[in-house]
């Protein structure tokens, strides 16, 4: 990529929203073309919004190309994957939303071998770190990469496990490139850059954002074959990675646990939803077909039931009459309706700034109120 294609790229990025930029880039091929047909040629693709901010220079542009190349220079194992390139995994490809350009450091090609996710609880119990373990060395001795997001728990268990077996590791990090949340993977992250691969899809110096974690998991979900929940709490970003890896079309397999622990009712939900129970190494190596993708259609999972809050004696307590639903007059769910939206109409009829929106949205997706459909379109829930 010459210093102009980067600088391209960094600018069109950052001005329109990734469905923008991949409206524009289809139809103009490139963003240096898309930055030479101007406005004219944006007509009916952009909002005037992302009109304004693409039609001139970001005023942190030249700032974020010179960390780009600082980065990029930093290290041979280091590069940029754009969405057209020759070896863009298609597993990921085919999903709804795939990042239009991704950081990587360390073994790119692991981007095209074979890949499970594994995820869970960022507070396991010490069963639940031992079988995050056993199943990642186990699925990377088979020659299976283990794609995980770096967090505590589970997931830094199975990066860990896996990180010297065949198959290697994959981080998907929320952050940019050059940052590793939480503070204590810094050696992990070190470690996976030099023998597995660390892949980021946010500008370097992004720090850790809450938003852009559950967006950062249907990359884990995109890249991988299956996705195995090793325990997962029923509010938890474990049960979006799984909704989007079964979206996606990908196999989903959970661990059972105690009937009574919070960290299996994530997990015993699942179950419920249709996903493949897990006891074995050899039952989930029995559900991957053979050199591919699952062909079966994506299971149906919901949004997992709200607990009811216990009153005090609630045994004895007369069942009080049903009053409103709190969030019904939420103005955005207002401004959804009883329509399908994207994220920018819905930025628009609510006039949000974009974290703040991005971060409601999720609060009100695990509270069952809204679900998000492929291709970052919001529908509200039906409340029983």
């Amino acid at each position: 990529m010459s210093p102009q294609d980067l600088r391209d790229w960094l600018h069109l990025l950052a001005s329109v929203s990734r469905g923008g930029a991949r409206r524009l880039l289809a139809r103009h091929g490139s963003p240096g073309a898309v930055h030479q047909a101007g406005r004219s040629g944006w007509g009916g693709l952009l909002d005037a919004g992302d009109a304004d901010r693409l039609a001139r220079p970001h005023a942190d542009l030249d700032a974020r190309v010179r960390r780009t190349e600082a980065w990029l220079a930093g290290g041979d194992r280091r590069s940029i994957l754009l969405l057209g390139d020759p070896d863009y995994p298609n597993p990921l490809l085919q999903t709804a939303d795939p990042p239009l350009m991704l950081y990587l450091e360390g073994r790119r090609e692991l981007l095209n071998t074979r890949c499970v996710a594994v995820v869970g609880s960022r507070q396991p119990s010490a069963l639940g770190d031992e079988n995050a373990r056993h199943f990642a060395a186990g699925l990377g001795e088979t020659g299976i990469c283990v794609v995980s997001g770096l967090a505590q728990g589970i997931d830094g268990a199975a990066h860990e496990a896996a990180l010297n077996t065949p198959g290697g590791t994959i981080a998907v990090l929320g952050t940019g490139p050059d940052k590793v949340y939480p503070l204590g993977h810094e050696d992990l992250a070190r470690h996976i850059g030099r023998r597995g691969l660390l892949v980021s899809e946010y500008f370097v110096g992004t720090p850790p954002v809450p938003t852009n974690f559950p967006l950062r998991n249907r990359i884990i979900a995109g890249l991988s074959e299956g996705c195995l929940v090793v325990e997962a709490a029923m509010k938890s970003g474990s049960l979006i990675t799984a909704r989007q890896a079964s979206e996606a079309g990908r196999e989903v397999f959970a661990i059972p646990g105690p009937i009574h622990a919070p960290q299996s009712k994530g997990c015993h939900h699942l179950l419920k939803q249709g996903a493949c129970l897990v006891q074995s190494l050899e039952d989930l190596l029995s559900e991957l077909p053979v050199g591919g993708l699952p062909r079966n259609e994506a299971l149906a999972l919901e949004e997992p039931p709200q607990a009811p809050r216990s009153a005090p004696n609630s045994a004895s307590a007369p069942k009080a009459a049903a009053g409103p639903d709190p969030a019904k007059d939420h103005p955005l769910l207002r401004a959804i309706g009883q329509e399908t939206v994207s994220l920018e109409e819905l930025s628009q009829r609510s006039g949000w700034p974009q974290d703040e929106l991005n971060a409601t949205l999720l609060d009100l997706e695990l509270d069952g109120h809204i679900a998000r459909l492929p291709g970052a379109l919001f529908q509200r829930r039906r409340r029983a």
